[in-house]
């Protein structure tokens, strides 16, 4: 297969702007990674005219597709997890061209995890968990057992995810048979929740009560990336500072679950500061140092 295509990849290795090139193998018949293509051609480039641009191809009754992306975008995509497959490409993928050994060092500092992306990682998943954690918490308050159950699952994959990323991984596509192998104790809820033959509300309740410990174990060193960035300034911080950041941009839709959240826990301060009306004070928030 790599020499049917490999006019196609030869054609882009030979452009200056070209930083590398993976093939990306199906490997089974259900291949979600692989968009259920045979192959995958993912072409980095530096200053290409399209961030993103796909092309596909049939040859020999199989099918291929070459996704060209900007490396500025995949390094969003890698960051965020925006596209999860991404990351699995770049991962798991054969390297057929390598520019000054550009996926060489992507593909080690995907595997060394350097604390700053983690410590991001954290927050980002950390954000959506407390959100996800409020909304399952309402909707049990008003009885919708079942819309609650649907969210607690959800709830616990932002905390396995966040288990993954504590112990130095990627977590990307495939997420329960890693956390079993590295945290026993956060699959063992999710165990909890599926397998209990307990009526749903009572399993949303236990539940719950299982979150709220582990997000409150977590909160400080999980904000770690949101506190290093307001203690940049001795000042207050007004949350639209915040939100517009452009270090926080990726988690801004979910930023004030997460600050009212460690302003409960007191982690991060409230500070009230005197505004033209009697009574009315705007709200800033500062981090607190111990």
């Amino acid at each position: 297969m790599k020499d049917l295509l490999r006019p196609i990849y030869q054609e882009r290795a030979s452009q200056s702007n070209t930083l590398g090139i993976l093939i990306i193998e199906k490997n089974k018949p259900v291949s979600p990674v692989t968009d259920n293509f045979d192959v995958i051609l993912l072409v980095i480039g530096r200053d290409v005219e399209q961030a993103w641009y796909v092309k596909h191809y049939q040859f020999d009754g199989k099918k291929a597709a070459m996704h060209i992306v900007d490396e500025e975008l995949l390094h969003y995509w890698i960051d965020t997890s925006t596209y999860r497959r991404a990351v699995e490409w770049v991962i798991n993928g054969r390297i057929v061209f390598d520019r000054n050994e550009y996926i060489a060092n992507l593909k080690e500092e995907l595997s060394s995890f350097p604390q700053e992306k983690r410590e991001f990682k954290m927050a980002l998943e950390f954000a959506k968990l407390i959100r996800s954690y409020g909304e399952t918490k309402d909707l049990f308050q008003t009885e919708q057992y079942l819309d609650a159950y649907s969210r607690i699952v959800r709830s616990l994959h932002y905390l396995a995810r966040l288990a993954i990323i504590e112990k130095g991984y990627h977590p990307e596509v495939v997420v329960w048979n890693h956390v079993k192998r590295i945290d026993i104790e956060v699959y063992k809820l999710y165990e909890e929740l599926i397998n209990s033959v307990e009526p749903i509300d009572k399993r949303v309740e236990l539940m719950l009560l299982a979150l709220e410990f582990a997000i409150s174990t977590r909160a400080k060193s999980c904000s770690a990336h949101l506190l290093e960035i307001m203690n940049r300034k001795q000042e207050a911080w007004t949350f639209g500072e915040l939100k517009v950041h452009p270090e926080i941009e990726a988690y801004a839709f979910d930023l004030g679950s997460m600050v009212e959240y460690l302003t409960e826990k007191g982690i991060i301060e409230a500070v009230q500061v005197e505004t033209k009306g009697k009574n009315i004070y705007h709200r800033k928030y500062k981090a607190i140092t111990s």
